[in-house]
């Protein structure tokens, strides 16, 4: 074009003609020429600008999701939070039902494998005051009880352990019974209450706690509550079933009644 153009002035300069067939023409060539460029411009303007518009939103899409992210881990943290506030209530409030006995406040550090905390290490030891056969609680009574000690350590036996047995007793009626630790029970929710005297008035619903004549455990302390109270196969005593108060899948803080019976 810029050739074509010098050239013409070149040419009508030369001739001494009337530019006007010159300027028709090059009308002819350059505004259709022109129409293009600037539809050509105007079209690459739309997609740079699309392409600014996309980026624009990935730059906005990241920023969000970097929010959310922020925003879900702060939520984490409150949930933890809570769920550490109310199980820190429920200790307090065991400490206060249990008002009579000097306890220490430990976390459990360790546990054997498998959904159950039938046996479980503790944070704190014989330099806090821990002794073997100490009895531990949690949540709304009685968990086990401390079989093994170390400086800083101690190793805690529950009630759900399969070697366990606990003497207990009706609240209402002060009837004996022993509650057997069983995990295969434990899996259907219960532990077996055997021993119990076939003419104890005692009924589905009644609560069990350890019993005075326990030889390791203190007086009183909530085991759970019983059901399917029938005669077993000797027809000379009772059985029954208890569900443990204790939540024994999701034990994370304990108490230890530091008076040993």
């Amino acid at each position: 074009m810029t050739f074509f153009c010098g050239s013409a002035v070149v040419a009508t300069l030369a001739s001494g003609i009337t530019s006007a067939p010159l300027q028709e023409a090059a009308g002819m060539i350059v505004v259709p020429f022109e129409k293009s460029i600037t539809t050509i411009g105007l079209w690459l303007t739309d997609i740079n600008k699309s392409f600014q518009e996309k980026q624009d939103l990935i730059d906005q899409n990241e920023e969000l999701k970097n929010t959310v992210d922020t925003l879900t881990e702060q939520n984490n943290i409150l949930i933890q939070n809570q769920s550490e506030l109310s199980r820190l209530q429920e200790l307090y409030d065991l400490d206060a039902e249990y008002s009579d006995y000097p306890k220490v406040a430990a976390r459990i550090i360790s546990k054997d494998p498998g959904n159950w905390y039938d046996t479980f290490m503790i944070n704190k030891g014989s330099k806090d005051g821990i002794k073997k056969d100490m009895n531990v609680i949690a949540g709304n009574g009685l968990v086990g009880i401390v079989y093994d000690v170390s400086s800083h350590t101690a190793k805690v036996r529950t009630i759900i352990n399969d070697t366990s047995m606990v003497s207990a007793m009706f609240l209402k009626t002060n009837d004996a019974c022993i509650v057997n630790g069983s995990l295969d029970t434990m899996e259907d929710g219960y532990l077996e209450v055997v021993y119990i005297s076939k003419d104890a008035k005692v009924k589905n619903g009644d609560e069990l706690v350890t019993s005075y004549v326990s030889s390791k455990f203190n007086e009183g302390i909530t085991i759970g509550k019983v059901s399917d109270l029938k005669l077993d196969s000797t027809k000379l005593t009772k059985t029954a079933r208890v569900t443990p108060v204790v939540d024994f899948k999701h034990l994370k803080e304990v108490l230890v009644i530091t008076d040993l019976k």
